[in-house]
């Protein structure tokens, strides 16, 4: 009981020390209970895995081979050290036959695709610079049509995943958030992404799954992370700075677009069988000994180009990914062309709600619905666009629709909601 009593008395004589133990040890307990709650979610989905691994194959069956592309500098160099913890014994463990390349540098993803054999799984370990640069090398390729057959997985690994939004459900444990990505792609559940083109007058085009920005809100986000010092007042700073180097803020282009094209009816993926021989054999046989058919000309109609004189404080052209709608009968993008006639509070508040929604359009924007455009720009234009998250020239381009241009692995939970008739 003396001691105790001691105890206690020291303790209360330095509080000071005791308090800072205190507050030391609760959060060491905490780090700790969250490590191990990590580690459970990871022997689980391994266990998940090895049930894929287990499954009997017929001997003549290979191997499904699957390249993933890994950039280790993702998540402030963080990329490489989550995938191997988090996602390599996943995809080990399910059986399938994994090659991880490593970029050393920006734009290698591009170069290496051009040279990538046939592979049955193409797999993005990353961010949005990385999903960029790996469907761009993938869409320039001479044979794109058969390798943007190839279904894609995405592990969300970098600062901005924009794309795991679409993909798989929100998650606060990155662990989880990762496993999962990682699960689904063994899961096979796949959904038709819309990809944009964006071609410059000399450059080979950009490919984007999310969308192209140009303007006030984008420049100011790009510098939100130069003023660190500030804490959470950081993205009002960079915002509130802006507005006194130049206003308004405003930006001059010309716009041409086509509007909304119908949806033609989704291909079946089983390919019908093989008459019988003696049927082609009648069918080549009819072909040749038959008058050839009379050239019928066909009129071509005039596209209907929209031509707009533009002045925005900010310009987004977005794809329908973040809403998607696999029953949709139109396939379009949004252009979003938001009002120059905000005061500079405006512009400050705005500005965090770009920061967590960067294609959000506001109120009193003008939204065109568009297949195609072109973006002309004045002569001597400045800046830069920010496509997919990543930063490009500001130049003018021409944008176009790809519409359910390649297929991304998805959790089977996103399918149900977007299209419940598939899962049925």
């Amino acid at each position: 009981m003396a001691r105790a009593v001691k105890v206690l008395t020291t303790l209360r004589n330095h509080w000071k020390k005791t308090t800072f133990g205190v507050c030391l040890l609760s959060w060491g307990g905490h780090w700790l209970y969250g490590k191990h709650c990590d580690n459970l979610l990871r022997r689980a989905a391994c266990q998940e895995a090895q049930a894929f691994g287990d499954e009997l194959i017929p001997s003549s069956m290979p191997l499904k081979k699957a390249t993933v592309f890994l950039n280790p500098a993702a998540c402030k160099g963080k990329a490489r050290n989550l995938f191997e913890k988090n996602a390599a014994p996943i995809l080990h463990l399910s059986g399938l036959d994994v090659t991880i390349v490593k970029t050393d540098y920006e734009g290698q993803a591009k170069k290496l695709l051009e040279m990538m054999e046939n592979t049955d799984l193409i797999i993005i370990a990353g961010g949005d610079g990385t999903v960029q640069e790996v469907i761009t090398g993938l869409l320039r390729r001479a044979d794109e049509a058969a390798f943007s057959k190839i279904p894609i997985g995405f592990i969300p690994l970098g600062k901005t995943c924009t794309l795991s939004h679409t993909l798989y459900p929100e998650s606060t444990n990155q662990v989880q958030h990762i496993t999962n990505a990682t699960l689904a792609i063994l899961k096979g559940e796949t959904v038709p992404l819309d990809v944009l083109q964006i071609k410059g007058e000399k450059e080979q085009p950009v490919f984007a799954v999310t969308g192209l920005r140009w303007g006030s809100y984008r420049d100011a986000g790009v510098k939100v992370s130069k003023y660190w010092y500030l804490g959470p007042l950081k993205t009002k700073a960079a915002h509130f700075f802006s507005t006194l180097k130049e206003w308004p803020q405003k930006r001059q282009a010309a716009l041409m677009y086509l509007g909304p094209t119908e949806r033609p009816p989704e291909e079946p993926e089983e390919k019908p069988s093989r008459p019988p021989f003696y049927k082609r054999l009648c069918r080549r046989l009819w072909l040749y000994f038959s008058p050839p058919p009379k050239e019928i000309p066909q009129e071509v109609t005039p596209e209907d180009w929209e031509e707009l004189e533009l002045s925005t404080i900010e310009l987004s052209i977005t794809t329908r990914n973040r809403q998607l709608d696999l029953t949709r009968t139109e396939d379009f993008m949004d252009i979003c062309i938001e009002a120059n006639t905000v005061s500079k509070g405006q512009f400050v508040n705005r500005g965090s709600q770009k920061m967590r929604d960067p294609h959000t359009c506001p109120e009193g924007s003008q939204c065109i619905q568009a297949s195609r455009c072109i973006l002309q720009l004045p002569e001597g234009t400045e800046g830069s666009f920010g496509i997919d998250n990543e930063e490009h020239e500001a130049m003018p381009v021409e944008v176009k629709l790809l519409p359910r241009k390649l297929r991304f692995f998805c959790d089977p939970r996103v399918k149900e909601q977007v299209l419940p008739a598939v899962v049925q």
